[in-house]
């Protein structure tokens, strides 16, 4: 017999704050996170403004008791977990944990810092500092240090990444395979993901507008968000309270382009429509869209066409949160997650900032100031990832 997959705690550093209760102070402040690039040395710090965490490795490394030498992806990572899971750590002997964690740059920052002396086809071939480069690594790193064990595995499927960890979690906690999950994802800024994504001639000049009608491009962002998920055995045990579960989740493949989604949205629709089919639950049931909202040209025109045939005349209360920390990459599920569960929990719309102009293919405008005291019960969060790896997750209220 199957159990609801709850979610108790939340863990969450961004631009915007450096835990839960702080990202949600700047979210109801309409205080942006998106500046000049300060920490990540790059060429484009004058050019290119990025959703960038104001902590440096060591101050990471000294809060997390890592070393200063691992990835930052790891060390963000580990930041996350640890206000997540501090509340139960103790008390989860006996239960059946796993580690379910996202993300996409890996020990890239690191790998970047000695690219002269591997070009240089020295003796040292490969030095000792990139064998943490392959995503896998960070989870390992994270994973060891909270001493988790029962099941660890990484998932890296572009900006699904961290939707696709919470989904599989909530699976095994369904099926009694696990007692409690910690769940999301992250990532660092890095040259290599910043120089690729100039390349393709996505990135804004400016602070981001996702669905305004003269978006010109996303804002790369680093952060990482989790969820800790509990069955019933493990709440008991651990004096948890539920806050909401994850009630429904699907994940389609648009199969249309490399980095861009189809011009009508087919696997966006499609995610969305089973998510919330799987939830047993309505279209119109649903009370607010964490959208996936980027701000390019193409991913929000796609997700609001599919949003218009699945939801007709009647969309819910929409808005883009990547407007406050940036594109997070494989940690936007995992940040975005947290941020719904918030959303039920405190009864609030996030405001989708710098809105100003209609799009002119959809004929539904996202909401543009902090609305409280919402009736929510059920949440649905986006994440479409490049190779048309499309995402959707319910959150409900019980």
């Amino acid at each position: 017999m199957s159990t609801a997959a709850h979610i108790v705690h939340t863990g969450l550093l961004t631009a915007i704050g450096i835990d839960t209760a702080s990202c949600l102070e700047s979210l109801k402040k309409g205080k942006t996170g998106i500046g000049k690039a300060n920490l990540l040395q790059t060429h484009w710090a004058n050019d290119l403004p990025v959703g960038e965490i104001g902590l440096t490795n060591r101050e990471l490394a000294k809060h997390t008791g890592l070393s200063e030498s691992h990835p930052r992806t790891a060390l963000i990572s580990a930041w996350a977990v640890q206000e997540a899971l501090s509340p139960f750590q103790k008390m989860r002997k006996g239960l059946k944990c796993g580690f379910f964690s996202a993300n996409t740059v890996g020990g890239m920052d690191i790998t970047e810092s000695v690219y002269h002396r591997i070009k240089k086809r020295s003796d040292e071939l490969y030095p000792n500092e990139i064998k943490h480069h392959e995503c896998g690594a960070v989870t390992e790193i994270v994973s060891n240090h909270f001493d988790i064990h029962d099941f660890v595995t990484t998932i890296s499927t572009a900006c699904s990444s961290s939707a696709n960890s919470i989904m599989m979690a909530a699976q095994m906690i369904e099926e009694n395979m696990l007692d409690l999950a910690i769940a999301g994802g992250a990532d660092c800024l890095s040259r290599f993901t910043l120089n690729g994504f100039n390349t393709l001639m996505i990135l804004d000049h400016e602070p981001c507008q996702p669905f305004d009608n003269n978006r010109r491009g996303l804002n790369l962002g680093e952060g990482a968000g989790y969820v800790i998920l509990m069955n019933e055995k493990a709440m008991k045990q651990c004096d948890a309270q539920s806050i909401c579960i994850v009630s429904g989740y699907a994940n389609a493949n648009d199969a249309f382009h490399q980095t861009a989604s189809s011009p009508d949205g087919i696997g966006n629709m499609l995610a969305m429509s089973e998510a919330i089919k799987r939830a047993g639950i309505l279209p119109e049931d649903i009370d607010y869209i964490n959208l996936h909202g980027t701000g390019t040209a193409n991913n929000d025109s796609s997700e609001g066409k599919a949003i218009t045939t699945l939801f007709g005349n009647n969309v819910p209360k929409a808005s883009s949160t990547k407007g406050f920390t940036g594109h997070t990459l494989g940690g936007c599920g995992g940040v975005e997650a947290v941020l719904s569960t918030l959303a039920i929990r405190d009864g609030l719309v996030f405001p989708n900032l710098r809105w100003q102009n209609q799009m002119e293919d959809v004929p539904w405008k996202p909401v543009t100031e902090l609305q409280s005291n919402q009736r929510i019960k059920h949440v649905l969060s986006n994440s479409f990832g490049f190779g048309g790896n499309c995402s959707s997750l319910v959150f409900s209220k019980l």
